[in-house]
């Protein structure tokens, strides 16, 4: 199975599992494990509709996947047509592996709600989960049609494009996340999920991108970090360096001497 990882430059200062690290529509972040098995008691028949979806959400903040669900689908049950827990049920089925559920759910999801744009995003990740790009792409631009100020839905937009080598549009939608959000890749966001395939070639020219991002920014600290991760991944056009206009400023900068005379060695997975 590829890799999956959080698009942050500074993550892969990590092992990247074989798993997916999803940020969902509430505030905890989740990692994908193996199926969980069901733990917590039947939902209780008696407990209203709000009650039920808390306790899901607290099953899922403790990675109990197919409880949550349980809860949910019983929440629904008392508050039919309900576009934000078809949401939570989906982003539960994705981070279970079950792409084809999920995106059936945010469908669901959607027809509850034409405007509910964090589900659009969540059903273009279940598509990028299967590397259905086009329809990933064409998800997330719907998401960002109803909601334009949320970085997060640019970063999956750009991981899209970045899968397809796209790279001139990656970059375009990378910039604009970056715009909303300066901090975008150091976190996850607080809505939908951010999800990025990568050997290690692609997380070496992806590195090397985020440093010329940050470099047209002026975000020079964090432009030689990423710079670094791409030598260290291997990037082999590290002398773009040299001829990129977004480095003009960097290349004076003394660290940057240092660091391209350093000439960091690739790191063996």
């Amino acid at each position: 199975m590829a890799k999956f990882a959080v698009l942050v430059c500074m993550v892969f200062l990590v092992a990247f599992p074989a798993s997916v690290v999803a940020q969902v529509t509430v505030a905890e972040q989740v990692q994908v494990g193996p199926p969980s098995l069901r733990r917590a008691e039947p939902p209780s028949s008696s407990a209203t509709a709000a009650e039920l979806e808390s306790q899901g959400d607290d099953l899922r903040a403790e990675k109990s996947f197919l409880d949550a669900i349980d809860y949910f689908r019983a929440a629904l049950a008392k508050d039919k047509n309900n576009a934000r827990i078809y949401n939570k049920i989906g982003i539960s089925q994705l981070q279970l592996m079950r792409p084809r559920e999920a995106q059936k759910t945010f469908q669901a999801a959607i027809r509850a709600d034409h405007e509910y744009a964090e589900a659009y995003n969540n059903l273009g990740t279940a598509y990028h989960y299967e590397k259905n790009f086009g329809k990933a792409i064409r998800q997330y631009k719907k998401a960002i049609e109803l909601k334009q100020d949320s970085a997060t839905f640019y970063v999956n937009l750009g991981a899209a494009y970045f899968a397809r080598k796209d790279y001139k549009e990656a970059m375009q939608a990378y910039a604009q996340a970056i715009q909303l959000d300066p901090d975008v890749f150091e976190h996850t966001g607080r809505t939908g999920i951010m999800l990025q395939v990568q050997t290690r070639e692609e997380r070496a020219r992806y590195s090397y991108l985020l440093a010329r991002m940050y470099a047209r920014t002026g975000q020079i600290d964090r432009s030689l970090l990423c710079l670094k991760r791409a030598m260290e991944d291997g990037f082999t056009e590290i002398k773009k360096v040299y001829e990129d206009e977004e480095f003009v400023e960097l290349r004076k900068d003394p660290r940057f001497t240092e660091l391209m005379a350093a000439k960091p060695v690739a790191i063996p997975e």
